[in-house]
């Protein structure tokens, strides 16, 4: 072994007058002046190429230069459309057959494989109607596309009914309308023949063709209206729990609004991110803070206090102080027995309220509702005089 090692990096080995050589004969090739090299096949290798690509790996065992490296080695051959044939028979008997198909008569399978529905008498016990023998083909080689090609055994023929049907639909439907045509034409012509008779006079079934017809122009024009009014509609990736899922956005802004950036061309305004739309300042700090451009810039919280988000809230927080004084509620988990529970206790809330101050009006009365209020009480000053001592007894006026 370590003769034949040193044998190869004797011939691997060239000395420093044979790759200066080697060099001059590359730049040669390069400029023309030399030939090129051939490979195996006698074909000539582009001098151009780099080294890097035209050096074969170790592990190919390549010694004649060449390119062959570099083109697939494994290719097979391709495919045909071979696929298994359906419904062929070979051989018919006219006895049954020791070894066949109890129940059809047929060899090349058991009673146990047979497709055929199970006779009442099977054809070993009366030797009628022996079935002909199938077709065992041999087992068909597929590759990685053979094998996932759907269309692979389809017979284009199968779609010819498909197609016949279709045209016979059709062609009775054009008959049915020519005809409908022909009835309404002739009731046209009858009524422009009577003068007597109105025009609204007319056959009812007249008159359901002619309402079939505006509806069908009636149902184009919604059809046409629901087109044009999609042009507000934006496809875009919505974020859900299952991943990115596309579905239809309407864009809540009119054409006829000013976009945010165009509110302020100032450069020193708020600034504005065109790939993500967003401007996260109001360009118009000066303007009325209660208009409704300024609201967009408040942020999400402002919403929180509108709508029905205080009563949620509240609701929330009944149900957490309930849950701590030891009731047995949860909103997350039972959310119609906390609301339930909440109205109960809003209640029994008013009703308490409502006794407590019906026993204080009853303890202190009402003076406010049985006679009005003194003058001097309600405005603080009244235009009596009255004069009083150090002890604060009065000593003149009222």
């Amino acid at each position: 072994e370590e003769g034949v090692d040193a044998a190869a990096m004797s011939s691997n080995f060239t000395s420093r007058e044979e790759r200066r050589r080697k060099e001059e004969l590359d730049e040669a090739r390069k400029a023309g002046l030399a030939p090129a090299e051939l490979d195996e096949d006698g074909n000539e290798i582009n001098p151009h190429i780099p080294q890097f690509m035209a050096a074969a790996p170790w592990y190919l065992n390549q010694n004649k230069p060449g390119l062959k490296h570099q083109k697939a080695f494994n290719l097979t051959a391709e495919e045909g459309g071979d696929w298994y044939k359906r419904g062929v028979k070979t051989f018919q008997a006219t006895k049954f057959r020791k070894g066949a198909c109890e129940n059809c008569g047929a060899m090349t399978h058991k009673k146990k494989d047979c497709v055929e529905r199970p006779r009442k008498k099977s054809a070993a016990k009366t030797g009628k109607n022996i079935a002909a023998d199938e077709l065992v083909q041999d087992q068909i080689a597929l590759g990685f596309d053979g094998k996932r090609d759907r269309y692979n055994g389809y017979d284009a023929e199968d779609y010819g009914r498909v197609v016949d049907r279709y045209e016979k639909a059709e062609a009775l439907k054009a008959e049915v309308a020519k005809r409908r045509e022909l009835e309404r034409a002739y009731r046209k012509a009858n009524r422009d023949t009577a003068g007597d008779v109105p025009a609204n006079a007319g056959d009812g079934d007249d008159a359901s063709d002619d309402d079939a017809s505006g509806s069908d122009s009636d149902d184009d024009a919604k059809a046409a209206d629901a087109d044009a009014e999609g042009f507000m509609e934006v496809k875009k990736r919505v974020r859900s729990a299952g991943g990115g899922a596309s579905m239809t956005v309407r864009n809540l802004r009119i054409r006829e609004d000013t976009a945010k950036y165009l509110r302020n061309l100032d450069l020193s305004s708020a600034y504005y991110d065109p790939k993500t739309r967003s401007m996260r300042e109001n360009p118009t700090p000066q303007d009325d803070p209660s208009s409704q451009f300024a609201l967009q810039f408040q942020g999400d919280n402002v919403t929180r206090k509108t709508g029905e988000t205080e009563g949620f809230e509240r609701l929330n927080r009944h149900a957490f102080d309930a849950y701590q004084k030891g009731q047995e509620i949860h909103m997350q988990a039972a959310p119609s027995q906390a609301e339930l529970l909440y109205k109960q206790f809003k209640e029994k809330k008013e009703k308490l309220s409502g006794v407590t101050k019906d026993a204080i009006l009853a303890k202190y009365g009402n003076a406010a509702a049985t006679e009005p209020a003194p003058e001097g009480l309600l405005l603080g000053q009244t235009e009596g005089y009255v004069e009083y001592d150090r002890a604060g007894r009065g000593i003149k006026g009222q």
